[in-house]
């Protein structure tokens, strides 16, 4: 091994950094030397050429005969030139600090709290990752050559210490090396002095100038670009001052649509530092959550940065697994800045955790950082009126723009501006699956045009539209249902006949709003136990909190029953039922369609918790005609005996007229043919006797022939 291998001068021109590292590295090369010199001078088989693959007898002779060296020092001889290699190295240093350059060993030193043992000890560690030469001369100072690292003993005298020396040993086992995973103690079975140090790639590669974070961390580590101009500024600005002041751990609780992450994130960029951004849930999908954890606070503090860690409540659900990694991230010494919606627990620290309430966004807030993030492709569109239904949080908003750009490149073939409804389908996008499992999802496919309903009742229908459009403004920045835990949601009644128009209504609510609709299926939600219905729906207004749609309860008064007399046991658990329906209406925050056909079964305080009520009629002649024309369509072939006016003088509902119009197409397929009065009056005849009702032959009058025919 020559003199000059590790030299500073073998760093790049101009990088202080690694040349600072080289340097203290050329000092534990002249550590080894001057090792290496005093065992040879000490050993009497120099020559053995199977020298560390055994013992013979003289050599455990020589062992038992020598003093144990416990007090001992390093001679002078050897070792002298190591204090001028280490001076050399210094000055460089000081200079290159002066001069305004950032040296990584350094740096790593204050960040960590390493004293001049700690850093002598971690760059012998260091060394094998720069130099494999370093492998076989450890491998001779071991008295094994299969043992390429050095030990503890071998580190600890070429620092001039024994190994048996109490705060030697300390510092490997729990100090500033071992608690920062700096360095690894390897081969737990063997005794400390004969256990090897490693040093973690990730921990190398800072040293040596590559940023790329730890392999562990894949998949965990999220990017906090764009987001830290999302957060108030008054917020920010407060967190900003409190971290320069020295706090070192804070909970941001944040609303559904508020944003603690770009708080943390602004708050740190305020007090002049970089932000490493986890993300728990998948922290908690790793093998070992808690050591992802003790790696995402080393990737922190590597990096001078603030640790930005949501969402907690993952943590908290997640079992022992996910309370020992919240106790590995509360516990740590880095900058933690922790984000959840769920209440401060003071028991999952053993220190104090600042607190504090993150507000949501007003909209105007929120229409800005929609523009923002859709940037030039949303020129000429109106961002308010495409996204003022949704409510994101700041971080899902930016993704929601990509995606918006993404569907707008799908359908146009290429790059261009964007559309509304490429706006909300990158909203929608946003949409968890959670729901899914509990209700079944319905994408729009109808209008407003769609609808033959009178002008009364499409008034109402549109006022549902544009509560749920505007409820941010109203009742958010507006406060107008302020206290007792109130939610933004907003809620409908649609009462009417079977047929009547109820189910397509809430459909079209939902495409104007850009919004999926779910139907609520009442067989999974009601169960025969005691509790379980209220848990079942609770899974879906939880499921539904998350995702930004239309919720429908069809045949709502099987749930939101009226309460009764409580005579026994099961009127009692009912009222509860129903007591847990009307609470957990108030707190939700979505927009629910109740759906009913005999309004008169609901209580009487659900009806004063409804924003909007539609009274559905039956649809009068000229609506009937109309019905039976959309029903049937421009797609079939109609034959030149279809008489319209004939067909709107059955008093059927709509839901009856479109069942009828669908009978009489299957009968014209059947024949071949275009659909005719025969296969009209035919499915009219049969949707009666469906529906139980008398066919008389007078109001079929000279199509009665052509019943059944």
């Amino acid at each position: 091994m020559t003199a000059t291998a590790l030299r500073p001068t073998a760093a790049p021109p101009g990088d202080a950094s690694l040349r600072h590292v080289l340097g203290r590295l050329a000092v534990v090369e002249e550590r080894v030397r001057a090792l290496v010199a005093e065992r040879r001078a000490a050993d009497h088989q120099p020559d053995d050429p199977y020298r560390g693959l055994y013992l013979s007898d003289e050599a455990v002779d020589r062992i038992l005969a020598d003093p144990l060296p416990v007090g001992a020092t390093a001679a002078a001889g050897p070792w002298a030139s190591v204090a001028e290699t280490l001076l050399t190295c210094e000055v460089e240093a000081d200079d290159a600090e002066a001069a305004g350059e950032r040296l990584a060993l350094r740096d790593l030193t204050r960040t960590f709290g390493l004293d001049a043992l700690d850093v002598e000890l971690l760059l012998i560690a260091l060394a094998p990752e720069v130099d494999p030469r370093f492998e076989r001369l450890y491998g001779y100072l071991n008295d094994d050559v299969t043992r390429r690292r050095p030990s503890a003993a071998v580190a600890l005298g070429l620092c001039g210490l024994p190994a048996g020396l109490p705060g030697a040993r300390a510092r490997l086992l729990h100090g500033p090396l071992a608690d920062g995973g700096l360095v690894e103690l390897e081969d737990p079975e063997r005794p400390l002095p004969g256990r090897a140090l490693r040093v973690p790639d990730r921990v190398a590669g800072h040293l040596l100038g590559d940023p790329a974070p730890d392999p562990a961390l894949a998949g965990v580590l999220a990017d906090p670009a764009g987001l830290a101009g999302a957060a108030p500024p008054e917020v920010s600005a407060a967190v900003a001052r409190a971290l320069a002041g020295g706090l070192r751990l804070l909970y941001l609780r944040r609303p559904p649509t508020g944003s603690g992450r770009s708080v943390a994130l602004a708050g740190l960029e305020g007090a002049g530092r970089d932000a490493v951004v986890v993300d728990l849930a998948r922290v908690l999908e790793s093998p070992e959550p808690a050591a992802t954890v003790r790696a995402a606070v080393r990737e922190a503090r590597l990096r001078d940065a603030g640790l930005v860690a949501e969402p907690v409540d993952a943590l908290v659900g997640g079992g022992a697994p996910g309370r020992a990694a919240l106790s590995a991230l509360v516990g740590s010494p880095a900058t933690v800045l922790m984000v959840g919606e769920t209440a401060w627990d003071a028991t999952w620290a053993e220190r104090p955790v600042a607190q504090l309430q993150v507000r949501a966004p007003s909209a105007a807030e929120r229409t800005r950082l929609w523009t923002t993030a859709l940037g030039a492709d949303a020129a000429g569109l109106d961002v308010d009126a495409a996204t003022a239904a949704f409510r994101l949080r700041p971080e899902q908003v930016l993704r929601a723009a990509g995606a918006a750009r993404a569907q707008a490149d799908l359908h146009r073939g290429g790059p261009g501006p964007l559309t509304a409804d490429a706006v909300r389908r990158g909203a929608r996008a946003e949409n968890g699956t959670g729901l899914d499992r509990l209700a079944r999802r319905v994408e729009p496919a109808v209008g407003w045009d769609d609808l033959v309903l009178p002008a009364l009742v499409l008034t109402s229908l549109r006022e549902v539209s544009l509560r749920a459009r505007h409820r941010e403004r109203v009742l958010g920045d507006w406060r107008m249902r302020p206290g007792g835990g109130r939610g933004h949601g907003v809620v409908a009644l649609f009462a009417g006949d079977s047929g009547t128009g109820k189910t397509m209504s809430a459909e079209v609510v939902a495409a104007d709003l850009g919004l999926d609709l779910y139907v609520v299926d009442l067989a999974a939600v009601v169960d025969k136990y005691v509790g379980e219905t209220e848990k079942n729906l609770e899974r879906i207004f939880d499921g539904a909190a998350g995702v930004n749609a239309v919720l429908l309860f069809d045949e709502a008064d099987a749930v939101f029953g009226r309460r009764s007399e409580v005579k026994d046991a099961h009127d009692r658990y009912a009222n509860i039922e129903s007591a847990y329906l009307l609470q957990r209406l108030e707190s939700f925050d979505g927009l629910v369609v109740l759906a009913t056909n005999l309004r008169a079964n609901l209580d009487e305080a659900f009806t004063r918790r409804l924003d909007v009520v539609v009274d559905f009629p039956l649809p009068d002649a000229a609506q009937r005609r109309l019905l039976w024309d959309r029903c049937l369509g421009s797609a079939a072939p109609r034959a030149d005996d279809v008489d319209l006016d004939f067909c709107a003088r059955f008093e059927l509902a709509g839901g009856a007229i479109r069942s009828a119009a669908v009978g009489a197409a299957y009968l014209a397929a059947d024949d071949g043919g275009a659909v005719g009065m025969r296969h009209l009056v035919t499915a009219v005849h049969r949707e009666y006797r469906k529906l139980g009702r008398l066919t008389l032959p007078g109001e079929f009058g000279e199509y009665w022939e052509l019943v059944g025919a």
